[in-house]
C-alpha cells in the first residue's frame, strides 16, 4: 500500500517515495530486489558490471528477484567508469532486458536523449545542484535527482546543501524532482515532499541493509560510524568525493596539501576503485575511498532492508502527525 502519494510512487507503484541509489560495487540484483520488496525502487550500478554479458545476466537476475516490481539501472557517464563508446550499449542492454527506468549521472545527458526516447526509457538524471537540474530539464529528462553536499560519493563542486537545493528546486523546476544527500530518516522524506519533491534518494542509510553483499565487518563499521566520520578529498583535481574517513583519506589529504598541482594519475595508487572493492570483500575499512555521507548518523544497526523501510514509514507518519498538530484550526471551526 502506498503510504505517501507522489509522482514517484504513482509512476512506479511504490509504498514509499524512496529511490535506493546506485552504489558502486554494491548495487546488485540482491540490493535492488530488497529495495523493491521493501517498497522503494533500487538502481543496479552498470559500472559494477563492465562486461556486457555480466551486466545482462545481473539485470536478468534482478528482474527475476523483483518479480514484477520496478527497478532501474544507474549509468554513470563519466568516461573513467563507463567509457563513452559503451554508454549506448548499456542503454540498449537495459532496454532489451526489460528495464523501464534509467538513472544517468556524470555529464549532460543531451547527446543520449534521442536514443533513450527511442528505447522508451524513463530518464532520472542525477545532479549535485539545481543549476544542473535546470539544464537537464531543458533537454527533456523525465525527473531529476538533486544530491546535495551531505551525500556520500561525489557532491560536486558547488557544495550546496540538500535543504537549500530542495527549496530552490521547488521554486525553479517544472518537472518532478528528488532530493538526496544526508537523507536517512522518515521526517526528511516529509520535509522534502513539503518543499515540492516527489521523493528522496538514499544511499548511505542503506549500506547497513543485510542484503548488501559486503563483508559483515564493513557493515559493522558503517553502523558504528557517526555523521562526523567522513572526509572530503580530491577537490584538487575537481572531483570532490565524500567517503568514510580512514588511512587513505588522510594520505590523500596530505598529498593534496603538500602538492597542490597533484594529478589524478598521481592519486590513483591511493584512490583506485579496486582498493575500495577489496574493502567490501574483506571488511578492512582502513584503506580505500569508501563512499559514505552524513547519513552515517542515521544508520546505526545492520537490519533487513524491509525493517529499514518500516522505520522510515513510522518516522514519516510521526512527522506528518506533528505537522497536523501544529496546524491552526480552520477559521470558523468549533
Amino acid at each position: 500500500m502506498t503510504v505517501l502519494n507522489t509522482e514517484l510512487t504513482r509512476r512506479f507503484g511504490l509504498r514509499l517515495p524512496v529511490l535506493a541509489g546506485g552504489l558502486m560495487w554494491l548495487a546488485d540484483a540482491d540490493y535492488v530486489a530488497a529495495a523493491a520488496h521493501a517498497g522503494g525502487i533500487g538502481f543496479l550500478t552498470a559500472a559494477s558490471f563492465p562486461e556486457d554479458d555480466a551486466l545482462r545476466c545481473e539485470i536478468s537476475r534482478a528482474r527475476d528477484l523483483c518479480a514484477g516490481k520496478a527497478f532501474g539501472v544507474n549509468v554513470s557517464m563519466l568516461p573513467k567508469l563507463v567509457p563513452g563508446d559503451r554508454t549506448d550499449t548499456v542503454f540498449r542492454i537495459a532496454a532489451e532486458e526489460g528495464v523501464k527506468v534509467i538513472e544517468t549521472s556524470g555529464r549532460n545527458p543531451e547527446p543520449y536523449m534521442p536514443l533513450l526516447r527511442e528505447l522508451g526509457l524513463t530518464v532520472i538524471h542525477k545532479v549535485p545542484a539545481v543549476r544542473y537540474a535546470l539544464k537537464a530539464q531543458s533537454v527533456g529528462v523525465d525527473m531529476v535527482a538533486i544530491v546535495g553536499a551531505e551525500c556520500g560519493g561525489h557532491p560536486g563542486l558547488d557544495m550546496i546543501g540538500s535543504f537549500v537545493n530542495a527549496a530552490m528546486a521547488g521554486r525553479d523546476l517544472d518537472i518532478p524532482f528528488l532530493i538526496g544527500g544526508g537523507v536517512g530518516h522518515g521526517s526528511q522524506i516529509v520535509a522534502a515532499l513539503a518543499m515540492g519533491a516527489a521523493g528522496v534518494v538514499m544511499g548511505t542509510r542503506l549500506l547497513v541493509a543485510e542484503e548488501i553483499n559486503a563483508h559483515p565487518n564493513y557493515k559493522h563499521a558503517i553502523a558504528h560510524a557517526s555523521e562526523r566520520d567522513t572526509a572530503l578529498t580530491m577537490s584538487s583535481v575537481r572531483n570532490t568525493v565524500r567517503t568514510l574517513a580512514n588511512e587513505t583519506t588522510e594520505a590523500v589529504t596530505q598529498l593534496e596539501t603538500d602538492n597542490p598541482g597533484v594529478t589524478i594519475s598521481e592519486l590513483m595508487p591511493l584512490v583506485s576503485g579496486k582498493i575500495g572493492r577489496k574493502a567490501y570483500e574483506t571488511g578492512d575499512v582502513s584503506k580505500g575511498l569508501l563512499s559514505a555521507g552524513h547519513a552515517l548518523g542515521l544508520a546505526n544497526a545492520v537490519t533487513p532492508m524491509a525493517e529499514i523501510f518500516d522505520h522510515l514509514e513510522q518516522e514519516a507518519l510521526a512527522a506528518l502527525g506533528r505537522i497536523n498538530d501544529i496546524q491552526s484550526p480552520a477559521q470558523g471551526a468549533a
